[in-house]
């Protein structure tokens, strides 16, 4: 335990720098607990949203709150009223706290609420770039022994918004399934859709360092390059019957166009990369040929929970993602990094497993 009772912090003014402050460690209240945070991932919304520029209302409205919304970590400490976790746990945290009383809370779907009182962890209320955080115990998720802190941290905001994306589409050894955006989002959608069991894997980027990422880490079976035509070559990898599945995770309209129309009759696409827009001829390109297109967002918390345990069953890793660590102390080079692009997951790591 820090024998001090300061720790330094990461902030982000919103000209993509960083800024590191000493502030107080906090003390947990009723139904809290402190977390002494092992790892912090980034994600790619902090830099859209808040690294950037503060371009976030209402629930992507940042608040000048410590950063980090993908935390794992071990607890030192506790309030009054914890029902399941206890000190020495070793947990992931999903990064909203919603109201708890509404519908979608009463879900699960913390990130659908719409109360006055949702605040998501590194943007309303402080985040998991420092040594330690306040977290509700509600928010906790038990991470397994034989996954890492570096695991942990990417399972809520990126393998959960992945997982239930792939669950509102259906993913089984009779599909093809199209990848279009190999971020860390993207990354991850192959990696969770071969251990769900998918046939092929397509997958497709602008990014050469991506596609290249994607082939050392053997997570598709054929890779589109940024010099070739995503249409043509899926018609001919399929013998021009077009995938089953298409996951988009990039938010670029000419992508998510792709995703649409490599889709087979009868198939379904999912919506998972944030911003942007997407323009499509709504006869051709799904109605004549009976397709369908769902949005997903992040995931609930018994899910997260169930991701975990078959993370554990598949064998899989998700720090295998992970291509640049940093300490807090250089954080601003993570964020630099992630910024970038030319990257897989960018982590700050405190203490490793």
């Amino acid at each position: 335990m820090n024998m001090s009772n300061t720790m330094k912090a990461a902030y982000l003014p919103g000209n993509s720098t960083v800024v590191l402050k000493e502030v107080p460690i906090p003390e947990p209240g009723y139904g809290q607990v402190l977390l002494k945070t092992k790892a912090s991932t980034i994600c790619g919304s902090d830099i859209r949203a808040i690294y950037r520029e503060h371009i976030g209302k209402g629930p992507e409205g940042y608040q000048n709150k410590i950063a980090g919304h993908e935390p794992a970590g071990q607890i030192v400490g506790g309030g009054l009223g914890l029902k399941r976790f206890k000190i020495g746990d070793r947990v992931a945290v999903y990064h909203i706290s919603g109201c708890g009383v509404c519908m979608d809370c009463r879900r699960g779907y913390q990130i659908s609420c719409t109360s006055e009182h949702r605040a998501a962890y590194g943007w309303q209320r402080d985040g998991g770039m420092a040594p330690f955080m306040l977290v509700d115990e509600r928010d906790l998720i038990p991470l397994p022994d034989s996954l890492s802190y570096l695991d942990g941290a990417q399972v809520a905001c990126g393998f959960g918004t992945v997982y239930e994306g792939l669950l509102r589409i259906g993913i089984s050894g009779t599909d093809a399934v199209l990848v279009t955006g190999l971020g860390p989002v993207g990354l991850a959608a192959l990696m969770l859709a071969r251990a769900m069991g998918a046939e092929k894997l397509y997958a497709y980027d602008m990014n050469a360092y991506r596609c290249q990422l994607a082939v050392d880490k053997g997570l598709a079976d054929h890779i589109i390059w940024p010099h070739e035509e995503l249409l043509p070559k899926i018609a001919k990898l399929t013998d021009g019957y077009g995938v089953e599945r298409a996951v988009d995770c990039s938010g670029n309209t000419k992508a998510r166009q792709g995703a649409i129309r490599a889709t087979s009759k009868w198939g379904k696409i999912v919506f998972i990369g944030e911003g942007g827009t997407v323009e499509f001829n709504p006869s051709p390109d799904i109605i004549h040929d009976q397709k369908s297109i769902y949005g997903s967002w992040v995931t609930s918390t018994w899910r997260m929970e169930e991701l975990m345990g078959k993370i554990v069953r598949w064998g899989i890793h998700p720090d295998e993602l992970i291509t640049h660590k940093y300490s807090l102390e250089k954080t601003d080079k993570a964020y630099a990094m992630m910024n970038k692009g030319n990257c897989g997951k960018v982590a700050v790591v405190f203490e490793e497993d």
